[in-house]
């Protein structure tokens, strides 16, 4: 039988080898932003493993917009070579190359989670983070900077000039971050949006900041190459962001040039009641695709073959996003084809251990328009 897990899948000019990714997971191993060994080694096995699609972690497109001193960036020029070794060896294994472009907003300024997840103090480059409104995240972060119209237009600039960047390194495609409580996220929610202009209230100023992004993105982005957006599907918090919300807002998207969601949810406030439990989210990724007639992918709490399978072929999501798994086992594709009775595709230097109707992996080029 053939697994809907194992087929490929088309958006644009890319075709994913199969429907298996690497969700973005912060690593908190930069400085200034650069990319180390410890990604090249960390992203480079993902795509080993037989993943179709390796997602690089949240990169700021300006310096205050890092979650933490130990972010990965993509706001000037000389982060571009790091990431494009990374991108070329994804490339040689196989699998497609994402970048999710992310600006933290009021979660900002703290330090790496294994180092305290504290505020940093002025001795160790503190910044004043930016949001909507001046509403701190909780007590333990920095009440923040209401952006003012300059502010708002320096990062659809810096959206932009990010893109263009992951243009140069080579990606196939790039994610906008607009989950989780960052910057974006928080114009979507009423629960950090309390602005009384264009950019706060209704529906369509909350989400204005997000769609001059993704326009703004759009115009540099290359028409052949796909355009992901994650969000927040729920705040899980009365008075937040909802489903309902983020439905209208995926049919706004589509028209906007995004070709597929990224449905997570939560991270908007500290006390929000998440049901957490395997696939708990999946139902927001069947939705939107169902309702805003848009390409989706699962994430959360998905950990066996024959669940990712069963999502894909039940038409819930066109991806699934794996991120603690990927990090229990990098090879998890390739233990997920031999639990499915599917041909996997090895590292040729690695076929050796292969079961024996396994062939060895073909590098991809990037594509071109057409």
């Amino acid at each position: 039988m053939s697994h809907r897990l194992f087929s490929p899948f088309q958006l644009r000019s890319v075709t994913f080898p199969n429907r298996i990714g690497v969700s973005p997971m912060c690593e908190y191993s930069s400085q200034d932003g650069f990319a180390t060994d410890w990604h090249l080694v960390h992203l480079g096995s993902r795509a080993q493993g037989g993943a179709g699609l390796v997602i690089l972690e949240a990169s700021a497109v300006l310096p205050e917009g890092r979650i933490s001193s130990g972010d990965l960036g993509i706001w000037k020029d000389d982060h571009i070579p790091a990431l494009q070794r990374i991108v070329q060896f994804i490339h040689s294994q196989g699998a497609r190359a994402g970048i999710q472009l992310a600006h933290a907003g009021r979660k900002g300024s703290m330090t790496p989670p294994f180092a305290g997840e504290r505020l940093l103090t002025a001795e160790e480059g503190a910044w004043t983070p930016v949001a909507p409104s001046a509403i701190a995240f909780s007590p333990d972060y920095a009440v923040p900077q209401a952006l003012d119209r300059s502010g708002i237009d320096a990062v659809i600039a810096a959206f932009a000039q990010g893109a263009e960047r992951a243009l140069t390194a080579g990606f196939d495609l790039v994610e906008i971050h607009a989950a989780h409580g960052y910057l974006l996220h928080e114009f979507l929610s009423p629960l950090a949006n309390q602005r009384t202009d264009s950019y706060g209230g209704s529906f369509e100023n909350r989400t204005r900041l997000l769609l001059e992004v993704i326009d703004a993105v759009r115009r540099v982005w290359p028409a052949h190459l796909p355009l992901f957006v994650r969000i927040s599907a729920s705040d899980w918090a009365e008075g937040g962001w909802t489903i309902d919300d983020s439905v209208p807002l995926a049919r706004l998207l589509r028209e906007h040039g995004v070709d597929l969601i990224d449905c997570s949810s939560g991270g908007m406030v500290p006390y929000a009641k998440i049901p957490a439990a395997p696939g708990y989210q999946v139902p927001f990724a069947a939705r939107i695709r169902k309702e805003a007639d848009l390409p989706t992918a699962a994430v959360g709490m998905i950990t066996e073959p024959a669940q990712a399978n069963r999502i894909i072929q039940n038409g819930e999501a066109d991806l699934v996003l794996l991120a603690r798994e990927m990090l229990r086992d990098p090879f998890w594709p390739v233990h997920a084809a031999a639990a499915l009775s599917e041909p996997a595709t090895w590292p040729e230097q690695y076929l050796r251990a292969a079961p024996h109707q396994s062939q060895p992996r073909i590098p991809v080029h990037r594509p071109q328009p057409e």
